[in-house]
């Protein structure tokens, strides 16, 4: 049989017809995924200038080279949230206003980078403090993943709490792909956080996480039960970690509902599925889940 690369796209064609729900013909422009990848690349470079640059950039030019890369990724970034907010538009904003309302939203996030600095700052410090393996907060920057995930996560909560659709995700998502931690734009999450090793981490949208939390790889702070679908849009679905909580490696902690409370231990490959009190260090025995208070534990520090 002869094939020909009419007949292959004849027969892709005829899928495109039976298959619609796959496909975006005539629609609406949507952003720009490799558009968006190279703006949060850009992104990174304004945050942590030096890291994620080809070559050394001196002091006295930084000023120049921030201009410049400023202008672009305002220019670029205007372009994606124009797109963004023309294919679901805002109720009350009409088509006119949507260009003007892309170049606010893209000056204020900008705006905002200095205040971001300074808690991705925090990130930098605690993961150089909680791990012993780590040389520098410069080998914490250029290379331990926890730190990129994080910082395009909370450039990319900044515009989830605006109302920008698609363009947060597609941030998390390449950054998901990256580093194999995999956090939501809609997660709250406090300063000096730090994930070890990354890989496999799972936090989930309504997530709330307070200051000084540390998780290990394979934790994963996620819904009960996504059977609802969408009527479970807006509900809060994930859990709640309070201040100075350590939740090592492979837990699982579920619901809305569930709260671990300050400065509690939680142990491997621990499954949780209800509120745990302040102060407490949680185990997994090959029969059940134990609960101890920090305060009895015998070595009164209750780590593992």
């Amino acid at each position: 049989m002869n094939v020909t690369v009419t007949g292959l796209t004849d027969e892709l064609l005829k899928s495109y017809a039976a298959v619609g729900g796959i496909n975006h013909l005539d629609g609406k422009n949507l952003p720009s995924k490799c558009a968006v990848v190279a703006i949060t690349v850009d992104l990174l470079r304004l945050v942590f200038p030096g890291f994620f640059d080809d070559k050394p950039i001196h002091s006295s030019e930084l000023k120049v080279e921030t201009i410049a890369l400023m202008d672009s990724v305002l220019g670029r970034l205007e372009d994606e949230l124009y797109k963004s907010l023309d294919y679901a538009t805002p109720e009350g904003m009409s088509k006119q206003d949507v260009r003007p309302a892309a170049h606010r939203l893209a000056t204020d996030f900008l705006k905002n980078l200095p205040a971001l600095r300074e808690i991705l700052q925090t990130d930098a410090d605690a993961a150089f403090r909680g791990d012993p393996a780590a040389l520098s907060r410069e080998e914490v920057i250029v290379a331990y993943p926890f730190m990129e995930a994080i910082a395009v996560q909370r450039m990319a909560h900044q515009l989830y709490l605006k109302g920008v659709p698609l363009i947060p995700r597609i941030m998390t998502e390449w950054a998901h792909g990256r580093t194999g931690m995999d956090i939501h734009p809609g997660a709250r999450i406090g300063s000096h956080f730090f994930v070890d090793h990354c890989t496999g981490t799972v936090i989930g949208e309504t997530c709330e996480i307070g200051n000084r939390v540390k998780l290990y790889q394979g934790v994963s702070l996620i819904a009960r039960s996504l059977s609802g679908g969408q009527a479970l849009k807006g509900r809060k679905r994930h859990p709640t970690i309070e201040d100075d909580v350590t939740v090592y490696a492979g837990a699982t902690i579920m619901g809305g509902d569930t709260i671990i409370g300050a400065r509690s231990t939680i142990g491997a490959n621990v499954f949780i599925l209800q509120s745990i009190p302040p102060d407490s260090l949680v185990l997994a025995p090959e029969t059940q889940l134990k609960v101890l208070n920090k305060l009895e534990h015998k070595s009164g520090t209750g780590k593992i």
